[in-house]
């Protein structure tokens, strides 16, 4: 359990001993003769056929409904549905951390909602429609037929405003219809329970208000429900999306639905604020029992009135954006039967990329392609290795390409020009710098675990997204974890990969890599005005170019954000010293000397291998300062402390 002030300790019960249990014989003699879970009365019945042979499995369940029962709750039991547990079954699977980093329900800031995409996607009208977007952003489709479905049904609205504005029209009159069937449901615990000297004239008062409501309530999402029935236009897309009872006919719920309204009519006609009796106690028991007994069509009912409120949500999301907003092209997971997937692989394929929820207050967004993987086009490398200065918007496009997948995969148009993708089965991110002071857990150990994560269950049809990888330790053990990291998921995971780094030499070990695209996030040096003035500023021009970043322009960012000019002018006089103290070490025979024959043949061997011939090898590049530091320094102290010298070679 997560709230915006951290995790939540969760109160807990002791059960009684173990001696105190019923036998397996006993719980499925007390479950039949309680009647618990007869709403799901076929299932419940074959469930439990098929654990007879496990008796402490039964006598588990038997203590359960027992402590249920000292707590006076098993009652709730009646009305439970036998529903089975299979979490990320047929979705994409997003953890909590991934939910935090990318700012799914609660934004960096303050915790609140705003910049979130819950709020950007949320123009529902009913509570129910917005429950169930949560649900929906939580557990995306990976089913590509079951994303189209939903897909054509926003690609309709957005054709036909008069059916939204239709929609919309009957939707304003609709209560919180899930929350009124729940209470209704919980009210038929027993009999007794209705009766009005137990009750209370407050609270039987509440329940006939709830049971009018959810009755008026249904009728005007029932007229909905029967008028798309009739639009052509939507009707078939429709039927794809939910499984709806029979709604007309002799049996069907419109006739069951108009007994209850005629009956709210002459016994409550003025339900919301009706003064109960004793006979009204006993006639409402009768009619809620009587309408609890079709509780699960109720419930598709309710549902498929969410569906239609949530997709209308995203249609009008499509129409009113500030950016342009396509349909998706989903393509089968990589582990399909297709023939073309299997041979090409997960791909990634965004033209005219956006952050649908970034822009300030008359922002302009700046839009950029994304290619990862192979199409039938051509073939695109599956790793994206990214540069560029601080501040330079590196973090903003890489959360925009893991939220175009999780709008893509909801069955929402996505913010950009052309959008194809293979469905992802996971996303994984590794964002931020935090520590967890209570837990114990350091900035880099929280980093290391997100990354652990990563490594353990990544596969090939997984989107992953790692940001400064290894800043939280040394510059030799960041950058080593970082290189290691990146390697292992390009050459063994070979999933989709975002990674974005300061670690400038990572560029030249994968120039030439076939999997890996290197580019950055533009910048420009502009000079102060006035005209004359031979100072510059750091301007971000947010547009992906190709390459990698020349420097992370850390001195200028330092200077915007308000260290005095004499610090940063400090900090270039001692940047400059150290990177002409680095560059005269390994010019110089003096220092050269510890640079064994030994170490300079293994050194050209590693130019060679990435493409850099030694003959050409520039001592005035910053990363070639790097590269040769990290690999003289680590040689040396290799050699240093090993016994055996050539064994290490």
């Amino acid at each position: 359990k997560y709230s915006s002030s951290g995790s939540v300790e969760v109160q807990t019960t002791p059960v009684l001993s173990v001696n105190g249990f019923l036998d397996a014989g006993e719980v499925k003699n007390m479950i039949q003769s309680k009647k618990y879970f007869k709403g799901s009365k076929d299932l419940w019945d074959f469930l439990l056929d098929g654990v007879t042979h496990h008796e402490f499995t039964l006598c588990a369940l038997g203590g359960l409904i027992d402590h249920l029962s000292r707590l006076m709750m098993d009652d709730v039991l009646c009305n439970g549905e036998v529903l089975p547990y299979q979490v990320y079954k047929g979705c994409l699977r997003i953890d909590g951390q991934t939910l935090i980093n990318l700012e799914v329900f609660h934004n960096n800031a303050d915790g609140g909602s705003t910049g979130t995409l819950f709020k950007y996607l949320d123009n529902c009208i009913t509570p129910a429609g917005k429950r169930l977007l949560r649900s929906w952003i939580c557990h995306p489709l990976k089913d590509v037929e079951e994303i189209n479905n939903r897909l054509s049904v926003v690609e309709a609205l957005t054709l036909h405003a008069d059916i939204m504005l239709l929609v919309a029209q009957f939707l304003r009159k609709v209560p919180d219809l899930e929350r009124l069937l729940g209470r209704v449901k919980a009210a038929v615990q027993s009999q007794a329970t209705l009766v009005l000297p137990l009750v209370g004239k407050k609270a039987l008062k509440q329940r006939v208000k709830a049971f009018g409501s959810l009755v008026k309530g249904l009728r005007v999402g029932m007229d909905l429900l029967i008028l798309l029935k009739t639009e052509e236009r939507v009707n078939l897309l429709l039927s794809k999306i939910w499984n709806l009872p029979e709604l007309r006919g002799n049996n069907g719920l419109n006739e069951f639905l108009k007994q209850f309204e005629a009956a709210i009519d002459s016994d409550f006609p003025k339900y919301q604020d009706h003064d109960p009796t004793e006979t009204d106690a006993e006639t409402l028991s009768i009619l809620i029992e009587l309408f609890v007994e079709k509780a699960n069509q109720w419930s598709q009912v309710i549902f498929a009135i969410s569906c239609i409120d949530l997709l209308r949500s995203f249609a009008a999301i499509a129409i009113d954006s500030s950016g342009p907003m396509s349909r998706p092209c989903i393509l089968p997971q990589s582990t399909s039967s297709s023939t073309f997937q299997n041979e090409r692989g997960p791909m990634l394929k965004i033209k005219g990329l956006w952050h649908p929820f970034a822009l300030g207050e008359g922002g302009v967004p700046v839009p950029n392609d994304i290619a990862l993987g192979e199409d039938r086009d051509c073939q695109h490398a599956r790793t994206l290795l990214l540069t560029g200065p601080n501040m330079g918007g590196k973090s903003t496009l890489l959360r925009a390409a893991c939220l175009a997948v999780i709008m893509a995969q909801l069955g929402c148009y996505v913010p950009c020009e052309t959008c194809v993708l293979s469905a992802a089965d996971m996303i994984f991110t590794r964002l931020g710098a935090v520590d967890r002071i209570m837990s114990g857990e350091s900035t880099f150990y929280i980093e290391c675990a997100e990354t652990a994560s990563v490594l353990q269950n990544a596969t090939q049809d997984s989107l992953v997204l790692l940001d400064e990888l290894g800043r939280g330790t040394s510059t030799f053990d960041g950058y080593a974890i970082a290189y290691a990291v990146f390697r292992h998921l390009t050459e063994q995971v070979k999933c989709r990969l975002l990674f974005a780094t300061h670690y400038h030499p990572l560029t030249k070990e994968f120039a030439s890599h076939p999997h890996v695209s290197l580019q950055h996030m533009a910048c420009a040096m502009r000079p102060h005005s006035p005209p004359g003035n031979k100072e510059y500023e750091l301007v971000f021009l947010y547009r992906l170019a190709p390459g990698a970043c020349p420097e992370s322009y850390g001195l200028q960012v330092a200077l915007m954000a308000g260290i005095p000019k004499a610090v940063v002018e400090a900090a270039t006089a001692a940047a400059g010293a150290m990177k002409e103290m680095v560059g005269e070490n390994f010019k110089s025979s003096e220092q050269r000397s510890e640079f064994s024959t030994l170490h300079e043949e293994w050194l050209k061997a590693a130019l060679a291998f990435s493409s850099c011939p030694a003959s050409n090898f520039n001592y005035s590049d910053d990363d070639t300062y790097d590269t040769l530091f990290c690999l003289w320094h680590e040689l040396k102290n290799s050699f240093a402390k090993s016994s055996n010298p050539r064994k290490i070679l």
